[in-house]
Order: C-alpha cells, then structure tokens, then sequence
C-alpha cells in the first residue's frame, strides 16, 4: 500500500465507506448459505451466523482495500470471503470490485467461482456471459448460452430464447456472435416446441451480420416447423425487399392462416413504405373489417385515404382513430402519442385543402408535444400564407426556437416550400444555397436546389446539381428519375433519359412516378402504346394528378379524346392546383 491510503484525512472516509458496505456482509451473516451437505435447520430453528470474528475482520479489510489503491487485494479477500460462505451475493460483490477496477479476467474468475459454486444460479451464469461477451470472447459464450435456456422454466423457455440476442447488442464481431448463438441451439432448433422461436432468434442475429441469405434461411426453416408461427414471418417482413421475394411469399403464407392483426399491420406499412398503395390500402381494410376496433389500422387507412384525396373518408378514419386511441388522463402534454399527434396533423391537412383555416387552427392547437413545436408552427405558417399573408409567415418560422439540428432543418424545409408555393424561386433557391455551405452533404436540400434549379429554368444548373448527388450518393434514385424526366419533357437526350430512368426503377422498383418518368419517355420516342400501358399501371398503383395529366394526354394522342376527359377530370379531383395538370390542360387548349 501506499503510504498515501493512511492519509488521515482520507482513513476516516474509507472507514466509514467501509462501514457502511458492512452494513451489507453484517445483513448478510444471518443467512449465510450453508454448503450443500449440511442438513437444512427446522423452520423455527434460529438463525446462526457464519460472520465470525476473523471473517468480519476480512471483509473489513477486503471493503477498506478495494475502495483503495490495492483494489486487487479488496478482490482476492472478498472472493476468498465468498468462497468460505457460498453467499452469492459475496461473489456478486467480487465480481464488482474487479469491474469497477477494469480488469475483465478478474471479474470472470469471480463471475465462474460463483457459477461453479452455485451451479443453478441464474446470476452467475449471466454474470459469465455478459463478461465473455465484453472481452469479445464469443466463442466461449455457447456453454453460458446453452445454460441460460436450460435454467429457465419450460414455459418461459420460448421467451429466453428469444432475449438472447439483446446480449450481443453491442458485440461488434455480430457473425461470431451468430455462429455461437447457433451452437448454442442446435438442440433446440429442431424441437416444435422452441424450433420457430429459436429459428427466428438466430435469424435476427444473422441479419444483424447482414448475413441475408442466411436470416432467409432461418426464416424459411422456422416456418416450415410452424406455419402459424408469427416469429418466422416477422422476421420474413424485416427481409422483404423486390431483391429477395422469397421473404414476402413466407409473410403471405403466415397471412394465409390466422395471423395476428399486429403482423398484417406491419406488412401493410411495408407496403406503403414500398409506395405499394394499392396492396397496402386492400390489407388494412382487411384489419379494419375483422378487428375494428383497433386503433392503429384506423390512422394508416386515414392517411392512404387522404392521399388518394378522399377527404371525408380519411376524415372519418382518423376520427375513428382518435376515438379508439383515447391518451391516458396521466400522461403529460410533453408525451402526447405519436399517432395522436399524426392525426392532429392529417386533420389540419384535410381542413385546409377545404380552404377552412379555422378548423385547420383547431386541430392544430390540440397539438401540445413540445418536440412537434417546429413542426405545428410551420402548418400555422403554411395557413397564413395560404391567406395571402406570406411575411407573416415567414416571420413566424423565423421566430420559432431551435432546440437541435431537426428543429433548425424543420424551419428551412417550411420557409423553402413557402417560397416555393408561392412561386418565390429564387429566393427558395438562395436559402438553400445559404444552408448547403453548413451541410454540404445533404443529398436531400441539393436536390430540392436542383429542382429549383429547373423552376428558374436554369437546366443546366439543375443537371450539375443531380450529378453531384448521383456521383456523391449513387443510391440516391431521385437524382436520376429527376434528370430523365426532365430530359423526356424537353424532348431531349431521350435514350440517356431512357437509361437514368432504368437505373432509378433499379433502385425503386414499381415506383409509380418513376414509371410515370419512363412512360413519358415512351410518349416522346413515339412508343404510345407502351407508354400507355405503364401509364395505366402507374395510375391504377397511385392516382395522382400529375400521372393523370400524362395519362389524359397520351389518351388524347390516340384518339381516346372521352377517356382522356374521364382522366383529367378525375386528376382535378385529386389536386386541381396540380402544375403539370393546369399546364397540360392548358397548351392542349382543354376545358373540363
């Protein structure tokens, strides 16, 4: 020891730190585990202590140590405490001490004396796992695995199974990770009681390894034991993409059954986030038909209606949400639900496009989450310039506090979209060249800059801002649909607009704008029946008022002038401040 530790400004504090931590072994002397093969004393028996003199002088030493500088010795005399008596919570304590000092080896010793000692101790057996996974040990973790699922109670044996990939969370070698954690299963990989759990346990760690194959696998053979399953087709729904279809024929099956309504609703967001609106549109009526009284299916069906441009039917969902959704009296404003919150926003969507900016306020006023401010005060200021009241608009989200670099993107994206409904381009345009110096890697505002770009009716500026992003960010398919398009509506380049548009579809399959980009490169090159047909499958995917207004013209151009009109008005009713639906209408000389 250093001569430091007898400091006698410091001896009185570590005594008392000391102390106080007896306050614990003292506790812990009364019941103090006897080994094994001692008989166990009657019930009435009084209890005796195994806290004699030399062991409370030990432990004493062992606390007085290890608060010290000689934290190894407090450890080595805790342990050989905890050895004497058997107490786990001695060897919990051993275990501590070398942690708190940083030496991992010391705290597995203690973490296997303890496990070897009281070998149905749960504690220990986690305490060994949790270390080996520290010390990035994986391969040593599958006798703790398997021990950890054999500990527990047959029907808790499902539930433990599938915890056990939170314990690698922030393991970082996750293929190891998944390779001991199906050893660690195998025997319970074929069982029908635990296969599909233990199936979709190890699938979850292979997809945290991005091993996507291999979670397909596991996913299909979990199935395959079950087919009622939800685990299995969970974790299909997490795989679904247009590169491995296999996924979605699994979800399908699962649906087939019996499935859960929470499952069906989560297949239905995957499709809308695939923009599969159609299909996603036919699943939620499904959820709300045979469980109406869930509350969620209600909000997404409300949103899906209200893009479609069904006012009063979207309405109506979304007030059936808020009634189903009721919040909790005791929750406060500053947690109001996300979904809640949603609904407030859709309404107030819904009350301006009627024009009644009344009713819109008054939506927007049950909004009360403090971190949906930026967002709820930039709708107030779309409503004031709505009203013609632009200045005070902008002055508005000008005065809005920024709490973080969301709150600060928030306002930018509400005051450009402002200017850019009010035809303010280059001012538009300016700020997000302003906000582009401080984030030059936002994809997002260099495109928005690009497609101002092109308002401004500066092509080529707005060509030299999509090549940035598609050389920067080569995923980024809105750089390329947005460039083909452009191409095909000034009759130009359309064999590379042909190609931009492809790559972008490679990216997005079935996107409906996109295909709607790559039929009117069709209709430029002459090929209208080709254009007509992804036309007609784009409007079906998403009635928009811009694939509308091509879908109407190329109608016209083959002579189908009454399906044409159909089209348009039909588009009309979907947005009738639509640009390129006025403008079509327009330079055709049409009246509807």
């Amino acid at each position: 020891m250093g001569l430091d530790y007898y400091d006698p400004m410091l001896l009185p504090l570590r005594l008392h730190q000391a102390l106080c931590a007896l306050v614990f072994v003292t506790a812990l002397g009364a019941h103090a585990q006897a080994p094994n093969d001692t008989p166990t004393p009657p019930p009435n028996a009084p209890a005796s202590s195994a806290l004699d003199s030399e062991l409370f002088y030990q432990l004493l030493l062992g606390e007085l140590t290890a608060q010290g500088e000689e934290a190894g010795t407090g450890f080595s005399l805790i342990l050989d405490a905890a050895r004497k008596t058997g107490d786990p919570r001695l060897y919990q304590r051993a275990v501590e001490i070398a942690l708190q000092a940083r030496s991992g080896e010391s705290a597995l010793q203690a973490a296997r004396a303890w496990k070897q000692a009281l070998p149905n101790s749960r504690d220990a057996n986690r305490y060994v796992l949790q270390i080996l996974i520290g010390l990035n040990r994986l391969g040593e973790t599958v006798e703790p695995l398997k021990r950890e699922v054999a500990l527990a109670a047959p029907p808790d044996r499902a539930a433990t199974i599938a915890a056990l990939p939170n314990y690698f969370a922030r393991s970082t070698d996750k293929r190891a990770a998944a390779t001991a954690l199906e050893q660690a299963l195998v025997t319970h990989l074929a069982h029908p009681g635990t296969g599909p759990t233990a199936w979709t346990t190890l699938g979850r760690m292979r997809l945290d390894a991005n091993d996507l194959a291999g979670a397909l696998d596991a996913a299909r053979r979990g199935q395959a034991i079950d087919p009622l399953a939800e685990g299995p087709a969970l974790l299909a729904l997490a795989l679904m993409s247009p590169t491995q279809p296999q996924a979605e024929t699994m979800v399908k099956k699962y649906l087939s059954g019996k499935p859960l309504p929470e499952v069906r609703l989560a297949y239905a967001r995957g499709l809308l986030d695939a923009q599969r609106y159609a299909e996603s549109e036919a699943q939620i009526k499904t959820i709300t038909t045979e469980n109406p009284a869930l509350s969620d299916p209600w909000l997404v069906k409300g949103a899906l209606e209200l893009q479609n441009n069904q006012l009063a039917v979207a309405e109506k969902s979304l007030l059936r949400y808020l009634e189903l959704a009721l919040p909790q009296p005791s929750a406060p404003a500053s947690e109001q639900g996300r979904g809640q919150v949603q609904a407030y926003f859709l309404l107030t969507q819904i009350a301006e496009q009627r024009k009644d900016f009344v009713q819109a306020e008054s939506w927007l006023s049950k909004i009360t989450s403090t971190q949906d401010l930026v967002r709820a005060q930039s709708r107030r200021a779309n409503i004031l310039a709505r009203q013609g009241r632009l200045d005070e608009a902008r002055q508005l989200l000008h005065n809005l506090p920024v709490r973080s670099e969301s709150d600060s993107r928030l306002k930018l994206l509400a005051e450009v979209q402002l200017l850019r409904e009010n035809k303010l381009y280059q001012a538009a345009y300016d700020l997000l060249a302003q906000a582009l110096i401080k984030t030059p890697n936002d994809f997002d505002l260099r495109y928005d800059q690009a497609t101002l770009a092109e308002k401004l009716g500066d092509t080529a500026d707005m060509e030299r801002l999509l090549r940035q992003i598609m050389a920067d960010k080569p995923d980024y398919h809105h750089a390329y649909n947005a460039l083909g398009y452009s191409f095909a509506d000034r009759n130009v380049r359309l064999d590379e607009a042909r190609q931009l548009i492809l790559k972008a579809l490679e990216f997005a399959p079935g996107d409906p704008f996109i295909s709607d980009s790559l039929a009117w490169v069709e209709f430029r090159s002459g090929n209208k029946a080709e254009a007509l047909r992804i036309l007609q499958a784009a409007y079906k995917t998403r009635p928009d008022a811009e694939i509308a207004a091509h879908l109407g013209e190329v109608l016209l151009s083959m002579g189908q002038r009454e399906q044409a009109l159909r089209i348009w008005r039909e588009g009309m009713t979907l947005n009738a401040d639509n640009e390129t639906l006025v403008e079509t209408l327009k330079r055709l000389g049409v009246k509807l």
